[in-house]
């Protein structure tokens, strides 16, 4: 997913390290890609791409994080997205890079099999730039955005139930569950009321319809954020199980890396930062109540990641007046270890599929 459209530098990434903010931009633009996604320099930092190497963009979105590490090394990467536009953009990055570049349409959860199947060789690292990606949030047509009328449908991957669907299926209660879950919404029974009265006047099929029952649903407006954007926020997550997709996502990238191998993720709102911290520091050893400098105690499973920076890297102040879509950027990254993967069991999460479900 990309936003921005200028690099930025940070700091390399060091264990026991932090670098919470990325300086001003000194990187060359990319001209491989349309877009430059957010943190790109302390992405490259955190993965340090070698020649060589096999990596895998499990969310390729605009191309922007593939186009930098193919940039950056004679390197091979995997571009994964569950969007067919995106793979169909991505053919002109790939023909610029003839046996180097490999897409596959296909969600970032399954991301070890999918790679599986297109390579036996050990994978060196993992990128993944959470959320909506520009190209969708920009095209109206396919009902992500407030500021541009379109068909309410929010789908990633172009099938399954569609925002329309939850907002005419749910219950006033399970939708204003859903709002307050996922969009974080102190006002969601009030928006939720507003919606189950909207629709009993007419069906709610665009964007626009919903963003001006839902504006007029907020009684106090914070500065600089539209009383839409939360309630789009959880539409979006609960249609896409997108929390459900980034811990099978995470899981994925702990069986795929090889020893040494890097992860880098990129989190844009509290929800999904949380369970990236949460499984980064379990992972790790860092979790409350442990000591990174002891061994473990009995019976407890050994790390397999090492953190690279025990806070966030977040943009600069340039590149957020730049392009205020990064404002809430988040990158965390580690290093695999040698430890074999944590069993299923021990992984935090299921996602929220509820509110989908409810509503079919």
């Amino acid at each position: 997913m990309t936003r921005a459209r200028r690099p930025t530098r940070a700091p390399k990434l060091a264990a026991g390290t932090s670098a919470p903010t990325a300086s001003a931009p000194t990187a060359p633009a990319l001209a491989a890609a349309d877009h430059v996604p957010v943190l790109i320099e302390a992405v490259l930092a955190a993965l340090a791409p070698r020649d060589e190497a096999v990596y895998v963009d499990g969310t390729f979105g605009a191309g922007g994080y593939s186009a930098a590490l193919l940039d950056a090394a004679r390197c091979r990467v995997f571009g994964i997205d569950r969007d067919p536009d995106a793979i169909r953009r991505g053919e002109a990055l790939a023909a610029r890079h003839p046996g180097r570049l490999t897409l596959i349409e296909g969600r970032f959860g399954d991301m070890d099999r999918l790679a599986r199947q297109a390579t036996p060789e050990p994978i060196a690292g993992v990128a993944l730039d959470l959320g909506v990606s520009s190209p969708q949030l920009d095209s109206p047509e396919r009902g992500f955005s407030f500021r541009h009328d379109g068909p309410l449908d929010m789908r990633m991957g172009q099938h399954g139930t569609s925002a329309a669907d939850l907002v005419a299926g749910l219950e006033e209660g399970d939708l204003a569950e859903l709002i307050r879950e996922l969009g974080e919404e102190r006002f969601a029974r009030r928006v939720a009321r507003a919606i189950v009265a909207a629709r009993r006047r007419a069906p709610i099929r665009r964007t626009g319809e919903l963003a001006d029952v839902v504006r007029g649903a907020i009684p106090h407006r914070e500065p600089g954020l539209d009383p839409a954007t939360r309630t789009f926020q959880a539409l979006r997550i609960a249609v896409n199980d997108e929390l459900g997709e980034l811990d099978r996502g995470l899981a994925a990238a702990e069986r795929l890396l090889q020893p040494g191998g890097r992860l880098a993720v990129v989190a844009f709102h509290s929800l999904e930062d949380a369970k990236v911290k949460a499984f980064l520091r379990g992972r790790s050893g860092a979790a409350a109540g442990g000591s990174r400098h002891l061994p473990p105690a009995a019976g407890t499973l050994p790390p397999t990641f090492r953190l690279l920076s025990r806070r966030p890297i977040r943009p600069g102040p340039d590149e957020i007046a730049r392009n205020p879509r990064a404002r809430s950027a988040r990158l965390r990254a580690a290093e695999r270890t040698a430890a074999p993967p944590w069993p299923a069991s021990s992984s935090h999460g299921t996602g929220h599929r509820a509110g989908a479900e409810r509503a079919q």
